[in-house]
């Protein structure tokens, strides 16, 4: 199986994926979460250790990059391949209003000629190969003909489709009529949507044999997920207790005590949702302070898994 990794800002950053590829491994590419350029050209301190080089050896990685100025794609494509990267993924999908009112992200998808103009541009230009990360419009499906249409006229690595409007965010159902459409042009795709759990994933392979899929929140929830699914062992608890610490003690070496539970809080919230009574579980973390933490932690990996981990929406 191709499996990827979702770029998920403050989460999927270098020390989740050095951490989860040693333990776990099972994935074919880990999408840096999207730096946004300016006319500044230059990378803010997060930017900058995320896509590190030395932060991300041996770790097949893409960088990912958020724009709307043709100009500052291409410079962040050249700064990508200073540093030794051989891909950039452009991503037009993320829904954050603070994103698209700056016609950023999906806000590019309200205007399809504009978005024709500017991948005009970067293709033209581009010193790397660009994949795409897409939603299937911003207000209606019938919006994603025409999006399709122009994905078309370039030479796409990849386009990842999440079968979702802008408007719907993460919530309602995915449409999957506009895949389906996607794969009768043969542009090489990626599916990315709702891949929570193992049986949520078997369905697409049934669906689509040889289809890659992009896992976000389902990965976070279960890194054992791509194991799975190649037809390995389940999740434990032990594992989880070794992939904490693993990642407690990464974090340690580069942030202080608040910062490290920040961290480690917003990702075991998604791990709790592998044992019994999951909602439960995640406020149980989710309430934490650096203080309790730790205590929390410990009654959490004393409970049950679930039969079938993975995200609870």
């Amino acid at each position: 199986m191709d499996i990827r990794s979702a770029p998920l800002e403050s989460l999927t950053d270098a020390v989740f994926r050095r951490v989860h590829h040693q333990l776990f491994g099972g994935v074919e590419k880990y999408y840096i979460p999207f730096v946004s350029p300016t006319s500044h050209h230059c990378f803010s301190p997060r930017e900058r250790r995320d896509i590190a080089p030395e932060n991300n050896a041996g770790v097949p990685v893409v960088p990912q990059i958020m724009t709307r100025y043709p100009e500052h794609f291409l410079w962040a494509a050249q700064e990508m391949q200073a540093r030794g990267y051989d891909e950039v993924n452009l991503n037009i999908g993320c829904p954050s209003g603070t994103v698209t009112a700056k016609g950023k992200g999906a806000g590019m998808l309200r205007e399809p000629e504009a978005l024709r103009a500017f991948l005009d541009e970067i293709f033209a230009h581009s010193p790397l190969p660009i994949s795409i990360k897409t939603r299937i419009g911003f207000y209606a499906p019938d919006e994603w003909p025409a999006l399709l249409a122009i994905f078309r006229d370039y030479p796409v690595k990849e386009l990842i489709i999440h079968p979702r409007l802008r408007v719907q965010f993460y919530k309602g159902d995915v449409y999957p009529e506009a895949f389906r459409q996607a794969v009768q042009t043969g542009l090489p795709l990626v599916y990315n949507g709702d891949l929570f759990d193992l049986p949520a994933c078997q369905a697409l392979q049934a669906d689509y044999p040889l289809m890659p899929m992009m896992l976000g929140r389902g990965l976070l929830a279960n890194p054992a997920l791509p194991r799975q699914l190649g037809g390995g062992a389940a999740l434990t608890v032990e594992e989880i207790a070794r992939y904490h610490d693993a990642l407690e003690q990464e974090y340690s070496r580069i942030f202080p005590r608040d910062q490290v539970h920040c961290k480690m809080r917003g990702l075991m919230k998604h791990v709790a949702c592998c044992f019994e009574r999951p909602e439960k579980m995640m406020k149980l973390i989710a309430k934490t302070n650096p203080y309790t933490y730790h205590a929390a932690v410990e009654k959490l990996l004393l409970a049950p898994l679930r039969e079938t981990p993975g995200f609870v929406p």
